[in-house]
C-alpha cells in the first residue's frame, strides 16, 4: 500500500514540475515579445529620425538594420518556444492524468483496508 502513496506523490511532484516548466515557457515568451516590441518601437524612432524606411537603402541607419535583425531573432525563438510550450501542454496533460489515475487507486486502496 505503501507503493501506491509513494506512486501518487511521485504523480503529483510530477504534474508540479510540469505545470512550473510550462509557466517558465510562457514567462519567457512574453519577455521576448516585450522585448521585440521594444526594439520595433526604436527602429521606428531611428527610421523617424534618418528619414529612411527602407531596410535596403544604402543610407539606411546601422542600429536600425542591427535591432531589426535582433527583432527578427526573438521572433524566431518565440516561435521556437510556441512549439516547446505545445509539447509542455501535452506532456502536462498526460501527466495530470496519470496522478489521477494514481490517486484513485490510492483511494481505493484506502477504502478496502477501512472495510478489512
Amino acid at each position: 500500500m505503501k507503493s501506491r502513496e509513494s506512486l501518487t506523490r511521485l504523480k503529483e511532484f510530477q504534474v508540479k514540475e510540469k505545470q512550473r516548466q510550462l509557466n517558465q515557457l510562457q514567462m519567457m515568451m512574453a519577455e521576448f515579445e516585450r522585448m521585440a516590441k521594444d526594439l520595433e518601437s526604436q527602429i521606428a524612432i531611428e527610421e523617424k529620425k534618418s528619414g529612411i524606411s527602407d531596410p535596403s537603402h544604402f543610407a539606411y541607419p546601422t542600429f536600425a538594420k542591427a535591432a531589426r535583425q535582433r527583432a527578427d531573432n526573438l521572433q524566431v525563438s518565440i516561435r521556437e518556444l510556441k512549439v516547446q510550450q505545445d509539447a509542455a501542454e501535452i506532456a502536462l496533460e498526460e501527466v495530470k492524468a496519470e496522478f489521477q489515475k494514481a490517486a484513485a487507486l490510492e483511494e481505493r486502496d484506502s477504502s478496502v483496508r477501512l472495510r478489512a
